[in-house]
Order: structure tokens, then C-alpha cells, then sequence
């Protein structure tokens, strides 16, 4: 894509609807623009100055004519030309941060509006770059966006995980390559003292999930000397690292036994697998045949995927995490620990801490909040989308 300011074409918001974008706020929507002929012919993903309506400009962006987020702010100044040294600014920026906050390669590098770059993700593992894609806009930028990545980063390969649900809504296909360099199979990374395999090709997401990093590290914390269960284990990040800190046993369920497979095979680099044991099962079901039979873990974590994947899901998801709550509060042993996550960014941190409230309620166990925490650092919010702190997770002592 080539971007000049001088011809790019202007998108007009309608009256009263500028003060928002003028402020920064980088969403504009449908119904905030004037869609006229010429606005909804308007390629999908293309760049557009936004202008008020007496034709003052308010900024360049990425525009949508079909979807209910149709305009992403790149920038506020519209004379920005948006090219790879633009992209490739905006990485070194969000570089410069990561390495103030890590010691080693092993973060999110971009944090779509955060750090500048409204749908895009990146995800750093060493010499390995895996970048997800998500809005037509940032597809269109795609060549721009990799060759930026190539120069910044300089990295061995760089994955494209354009294979989100979101980009359905975006009018985007699905799919998953090898964008630049090589890549063999599974990589590695290293995260709180412990080595975990990855495979960024086929796994979920990105291949890892950096945003419960900080949590990792608290329940390794608690674990020293006790039995820890793991539920909705992913590669074992919780129960590795749980184990490396001294859990006498960690147990680990996941439905996926591909997830399972890199779980086995991270207790073995860390030199834990004598205390690491991985089996297939679902969460809910587990956890009930646990409470039958009376078996009970001193500490006990539950990270599931978003219950809410929309507005319309709020209600049996908040149900969901009630229940989740009381199952899991039935594992935990006497004066044991829980820790309970929700990633569904359409949950509120008040709605998931009543939810739990209420399931702890049901299961009959009383308890004091420990923390109340979100995403690590590598996952910053934009300060007008108070929204996008998607992550929520508690960690409870039980009595």
C-alpha cells in the first residue's frame, strides 16, 4: 500500500461526533460517520483522513465501511504518512519498553491500540516472531508490517496467525504461514526461570499466552510444598512453574491433547516430570468427579478460555464462571488456594468478582481475596479503552 496524505480520501464525521477522535479515542463508529455513497464504497481497510464536519482534519486511519468499528486512529496528525517507517516507529517504540521490562526476548511486543497499531498483535519468542492480524486495515498493511518486523527485529522467522474469529467480522479469510525466514517445527521460550515449548504454527493464539505471566510467577509462590491443580492447563505454564518453585505434586487437564503433549514435554526440560502429571479431560466434569471422590489440592487454578465471546453470552457466561467458582472451590483443600481467571473482555471486573462471590457462596467455603490482578505489562491498555484490560484474575485463601 502506498500512502499519500495529499490523495488519500477523507471520511467526514457527523455533527457533534468529533469531540471523541480529536481526544484521541482511536475507535470511530459506524454511526458516527457519515456514510454517504462515496464513504461506503471506500475499499475496505483503506487509509482515510478523518475530518469533522467544517473540514477540519482530525487524523489518518484504517477504514471499514462494513463493520460497526468502521475507522482505527493511526495517527492525529493526517500529514503522517503511513508506511513501514511508520509501522517500523512505532515497533522500535514498543521495543524500547519491552526491553525496559524484560531481561530476555520473551513478550508481547504489540498490543494493537496500546502500542500504536489498532489490530495488530506480536508476540516475541527469541529469534521467532509470530504477529496476528486482525482488522482489514492492518491486512492491507501486511507487506509493510512484515518488512518493518524484518528490519526492527531482525528475527528467524515470522509467522502470520491471521486465524482469529475477529477477522471473520472484518470480512477476512483465515489462515496461518510463514511470512519471512524458516521455522522447524516447535520453538522455545523462557518465562519466570522455566523453558516451554512452543508451536507457532498450530497453537492456540499465538502459540502462548504472556498475560498471565505475573500470575504464574504468584501461585509458583504459594506452591512450594503443596499439591496444585491446574485445570484448562494450556502448555503448562501454571503447573510447571508451580512445580519448579516446589509443589510436592502438580496435575494438569486440558482437552487438547496437543497442548498436553508441549505440558509433558516442558516438566521434562524443567527437570519436573516426576512431579508433573498431564491428562485429557473436561474442566467441569473433572472437577465434580474430584469433589465425589473427595480428592482436594492445596492449591487450585482455573484459567479458562472467554465464557463471553459477545454482549448476547453475558448471562449463561457469567453462570458460567459461578459455577466454574464453586466446582473449583470444591477441590481446594482446608486453608488451601484458588486462583480463578476470566479473559472474556465483555466481563467487567465487578461482574467476575460477583460471580465468583456467588459461587463460593454456593459451594458452602468461605474466603479472602489475596489480589486482584489483570495482564502483565507487555499487555498495556489505551487510556480511552478502558475496555481492552480484558483480563481478570482473582487469587483466593479458603478456609
Amino acid at each position: 500500500m502506498t500512502d499519500n496524505p495529499a490523495d488519500r480520501p477523507s471520511v467526514s464525521l457527523l455533527p457533534g461526533h468529533h469531540k471523541r477522535a480529536r481526544a484521541g479515542h482511536p475507535w470511530i463508529y459506524s454511526n458516527e460517520i457519515r456514510m454517504d455513497a462515496a464513504a461506503k464504497a471506500l475499499p475496505r481497510g483503506g487509509l482515510v483522513t478523518l475530518v469533522s464536519v467544517d473540514g477540519r482534519a482530525l487524523g489518518v486511519a484504517t477504514f471499514n465501511p462494513h463493520t460497526l468499528v468502521a475507522a482505527r486512529l493511526l495517527d492525529r496528525d493526517a500529514s503522517r504518512s503511513i508506511d513501514r517507517e511508520f509501522i517500523a516507529l512505532r515497533l522500535k517504540r514498543a521495543l524500547e519498553i519491552r526491553e525496559r521490562l524484560f531481561a530476555e526476548p520473551y513478550y508481547r511486543l504489540i498490543h494493537a491500540e496500546a502500542d500504536g497499531l489498532p489490530g495488530a498483535v506480536v508476540d516475541r519468542y527469541g529469534a521467532v516472531v509470530v504477529a496476528q492480524l486482525n482488522t482489514a486495515g492492518m491486512t492491507e498493511l501486511e507487506s509493510e508490517f512484515v518488512a518493518a518486523l524484518a528490519a526492527v527485529l531482525k528475527p528467524s522467522a515470522i509467522v502470520l496467525r491471521n486465524d482469529s474469529s475477529g477477522r471473520a467480522l472484518e470480512g477476512l479469510e483465515s489462515d496461518a504461514r510463514l511470512a519471512a525466514g524458516t521455522l522447524e517445527g516447535t520453538t522455545e521460550l523462557r518465562e519466570n526461570g522455566a523453558r516451554f515449548p512452543i508451536d507457532p504454527m498450530g497453537g492456540q493464539k499465538t502459540g502462548w499466552f504472556y498475560d498471565q505471566r505475573e500470575n504464574r510467577r504468584f501461585m509458583a509462590a504459594l506452591s512450594a510444598g503443596a499439591r496444585v491443580l491446574d485445570v484448562y492447563c494450556f502448555g503448562g505454564g501454571f503447573a510447571v512453574e508451580a512445580a519448579m518453585a516446589g509443589a510436592s505434586e502438580a496435575v494438569g487437564i486440558d482437552r487438547s491433547e496437543t497442548a498436553l503433549a508441549l505440558a509433558a514435554s516442558a516438566a521434562e526440560r524443567n527437570g519436573v516430570a516426576q512431579r508433573c502429571r498431564f491428562r485429557r479431560g473436561e474442566a467441569f466434569s473433572e472437577l465434580e468427579t474430584l469433589r465425589d471422590s473427595g480428592q482436594r489440592f492445596d492449591v487450585v487454578i482455573a484459567d479458562p478460555p472467554a465464557f463471553v465471546r459477545s454482549k448476547k453470552d453475558l448471562g449463561p457466561g457469567l453462570r458460567g464462571y459461578r459455577k466454574l467458582a464453586r466446582l473449583a472451590a470444591g477441590a481446594v483443600a482446608q486453608r488451601g488456594y484458588l486462583f480463578l481467571a476470566s479473559c472474556s473482555h465483555n466481563v467487567t471486573p465487578d461482574e467476575f468478582a460477583d460471580a465468583v462471590r456467588r459461587g463460593l457462596d454456593d459451594g458452602e467455603r468461605s474466603a479472602r481475596i489475596l489480589r486482584s490482578a489483570g495482564a502483565a505489562p507487555d499487555h498495556p491498555t489505551h487510556p480511552h479503552l478502558p475496555e481492552s484490560a480484558y483480563l481478570k484474575a482473582l487469587v483466593l485463601a479458603l478456609d
